[in-house]
């Protein structure tokens, strides 16, 4: 039997809309589910925005504050999609008020705030799924289970690397990402924390850390107005960047493996070239969020000139049935979101987690902290 829950979106920027069209989407892919989304309310401090988000998707309510969301007995679960500096504030809020939360990484500025958001839905018996989607590719599902399965043997080293250009323009304006406060620590809690989600999905848990961090663009413009994504502004007075632009970080696992995690938002000529490269004593495995159903397998028994394969991933392959119907069809960055809130609505229906959760944003949100110290002091940090 089929109930209805109902939801609701903070924040209506991209991913909010993000957040919107995932819940719309949901029935169609996941057709067992038993709980259909109903879009209850929408809040945003920007003026017009929330009515402007009712009247094209069709919330019930539209809110300028997300309190009211909080005290609105109709709705049942929230996707947090504000800005960082919100997120424990939010997250604390509606747990409390004994509602489920999606909640875009990072849960917050600290390993502190997520372990604040994680400990108040555990205390509420609510159910809390975290936005680390690239870990919901097809792909990054096969290349976990050929890892575990030992086909490319014991895993000896890792790159991950996450390099993008949306912060490279100089007229990028100098928007709360880009302060301490507001925005945390730049690039690490933007791009550098789903490497660290990827890199304990496919490997386990992360012992130690060292890393460098750079700013390369150290003053920007302030803007005139209110902002969305990466808006650019020209003739502002200029204020410094406070968080980081760049980093490089060495990682040794717990299992003896050793990884190299690079992060940089104003990489001139890169676009989201998010992927990773495991090697193995046998083997290895490549993936790019680029070629996002797609596979580079090296495996047998040559060890030395071993060739590489493409392997498109199919029906078999994580989520992917629940998409196409054959392999090498192709499925996009919002598919992700989908199957992200499949797991959220379907911990709420089983009372049980599927999917990345609170502990996983608090051991990420641990690792940026660590990256941070070791950054200024030089040092290796150990974690756990």
């Amino acid at each position: 039997m089929v109930r209805s829950l109902g939801v609701a979106v903070v924040g209506f920027g991209w991913m909010g809309r993000v957040h919107t069209q995932a819940y719309a989407r949901v029935p169609h892919h996941f057709p067992g589910l038993s709980l259909r989304p109903e879009l209850v309310a929408v809040a945003d401090e920007v003026p017009g925005r929330a009515e402007q988000a009712a009247a094209q998707y069709g919330f019930a309510a539209a809110h300028r504050d997300w309190r009211e969301v909080a005290a609105d007995p109709r709705v049942q679960a929230v996707s947090i999609a504000a800005p960082n500096f919100l997120h424990r504030e939010i997250g604390l809020a509606m747990a409390e008020a004994g509602k489920h939360i999606w909640i875009e990484k990072p849960v917050g500025l600290t390993a502190e705030d997520a372990r604040a958001v994680s400990d108040a839905v555990t205390k509420a018996g609510v159910q809390g799924t975290v936005g680390f989607n690239y870990r919901n590719a097809p792909a990054v599902a096969a290349a976990r289970e050929l890892i575990a399965s030992g086909e490319i043997g014991t895993v000896t080293h890792v790159r991950i690397r996450l390099f993008s250009d949306y912060a490279a323009h100089p007229e990028g304006a100098l928007t709360w990402r880009f302060e301490r406060e507001r925005g945390g620590s730049g690039v690490l809690g933007d791009l550098a924390s789903h490497g660290v989600d990827l890199a304990r999905f496919l490997l386990g848990e992360i012992e130690a850390l060292t890393a460098d961090t750079a700013v390369f663009l150290p003053l920007r413009a302030r803007p005139t107005g209110a902002t969305a994504g990466h808006t650019r502004a020209t003739g502002g007075e200029l204020g410094p960047v406070e968080n980081e632009d760049y980093v490089n970080c060495l990682l040794r696992f717990a299992s003896g493996a050793r990884g190299v995690l690079e992060a940089c938002r104003v990489s001139v000529g890169e676009q989201n070239n998010y992927g990773f490269e495991v090697h193995g004593t046998k083997g290895a495995v490549f993936w790019d969020f680029r070629r996002m159903g797609e596979l580079g397998v090296s495996r047998g028994t040559s060890y030395q000139d071993q060739p590489v394969s493409t392997v498109y991933v199919g029906p078999g392959d994580g989520e992917y049935a629940a998409f196409q119907p054959g392999s090498a069809n192709s499925m996009g960055y919002d598919d992700l979101k989908v199957i992200e809130a499949h797991h959220f609505l379907r911990s709420i229906a089983e009372n049980t987690s599927y999917g990345a959760t609170l502990a996983d944003a608090t051991h990420s949100a641990a690792a940026l902290d660590a990256m941070s110290r070791s950054a200024e002091r030089g040092t290796w940090v150990p974690l756990g």
